[in-house]
């Protein structure tokens, strides 16, 4: 347990928004023995939602700006941990993360916009480590599922070959559902500022940004696959697509490897894609996929506006299932398959990013844990796979 005394387990900034609301309802039918609060910039907001959700008066409502150093400051020392879903974070983050890192307050948050975490990798460790605040970002659909995926699977291939597996494919297998509102938000704020500033294009095209030269100085890893074209997986009997998220993805699993001290090995190389099947079908798919608004969810249909989601019904219908899969050094291949029991973007992302504010609150200890910035493989490990499996509706199946 950890040794941090606060007023509240958590409390979740943003409680008014739509991935916010959902956050708030989980927590209020799931886990009823926590101490907790709903905040935001606006009382009679939360009030509403409050209300709106069922959840009880007792639950108090936490008012502070995004802008507000002051406030924010106040709010995060009476708390263990932060669930921030206001975005884009480049936007309305900043001073909220900087808060956690000098109060010592845990943090996670929703964030795939690699320039901005390029910064707060390189600003906020310091901070963190002084005050023994955990800041792990990217606690949804991305980038949890794929880096506790990578993680899971090597921890099988060093005990079932004691070494881990040098090449991993990272394959959506099934998926039903779409990607956030704040998925489309955080790309087009990224361009806009890519835009302005060249060398933040770099940044995005190299899948190393997030392993700053202060974690790794000597470190060059080797080259990447591109994944931006289909290409026919001989070892899988499929064609495999292009898959947008892999960009933020595989920048935070490299991140995990150079924290857990280079782990999966200095010579470790991953890409993520869609699986669409063999023969000219799955050609035919794979190339459609690829010339598509690479923002579209679901059946080409566009992500939903911030604020905006599916349905309740369509929250329900979703799913997914996500291979990660490669060979041991005798050849023998090795697979684990992560499922997911509601729609990626909201229905899952608001389960995941609970249980590892939770996890953090509850079972990783600061002794084992130390204060930093993280992603999740390295800060919680095995033990948030658990409560992703217990509580979430995850499951991790091993093969081979």
């Amino acid at each position: 347990m950890t040794n941090l005394s606060r007023e509240f387990d958590l409390i979740i900034y943003g409680a008014t928004g739509y991935t916010g609301r959902l956050v708030a309802e989980y927590i209020a039918a799931q886990h009823k023995d926590i101490s907790w609060a709903m905040a935001g910039r606006n009382k009679d907001k939360l009030a509403s939602v409050r209300d709106e959700m069922a959840i009880s008066k007792n639950v108090p409502l936490i008012i502070a700006d995004s802008a507000d150093e002051a406030a924010l400051a106040q709010m995060v020392s009476r708390t263990k941990a932060v669930i921030t879903t206001v975005g884009p974070y480049q936007l309305y983050g900043t001073t909220l993360i900087t808060a956690c890192a000098q109060n010592g307050t845990d943090y996670v948050d929703l964030c795939g916009e690699p320039a901005w975490m390029h910064d707060m990798v390189r600003a906020l460790p310091e901070p963190a480590k002084a005050s023994g605040a955990r800041i792990v970002l990217s606690c949804g659909f991305d980038s949890i599922p794929f880096d506790l995926g990578v993680y899971a699977l090597q921890q099988y291939a060093i005990q079932k070959s004691g070494a881990p597996i040098s090449r991993v494919k990272g394959r959506v297998r099934k998926m039903q559902g779409t990607f956030s509102g704040g998925t489309a938000a955080s790309f087009a704020v990224s361009m806009a500022r890519a835009g302005n500033e060249p060398n933040v294009m770099d940044w995005l095209k190299d899948p190393f940004t997030l392993v700053p030269s202060t974690l790794a100085p000597s470190f060059k890893g080797p080259v990447q696959p591109h994944g931006a074209k289909p290409v026919y997986d001989d070892d899988l009997g499929s064609w495999s697509a292009p898959f947008i998220m892999a960009s933020i993805n595989t920048k935070n699993i490299h991140r995990s490897n150079a924290l857990l001290g280079h782990q999966y090995g200095k010579d470790f190389v991953y890409d993520e894609m869609i699986l669409t099947g063999d023969g000219e079908q799955g050609e035919t798919i794979a190339q459609g996929i690829a010339s598509a608004n690479p923002l579209s969810g679901a059946g080409g249909k566009a992500v939903p506006k911030p604020g905006e989601g599916p349905s309740k019904e369509e929250r329900e219908a979703g799913f997914y299932e996500l291979l990660f899969t490669g060979l041991t050094q005798d050849g023998a291949r090795l697979s684990v398959i992560v499922s997911g029991d509601k729609d990626p973007g909201y229905g899952s992302t608001s389960k995941m990013i609970t249980e590892a504010a939770l996890c953090l609150a509850q079972d990783i200890s600061r002794e084992t844990t130390g204060g930093g910035v993280y992603t999740s493989a390295p800060a919680m490990g095995q033990a948030l796979i658990e409560r992703l499996t217990q509580y979430a509706g995850l499951s991790f199946k091993y093969e081979g």
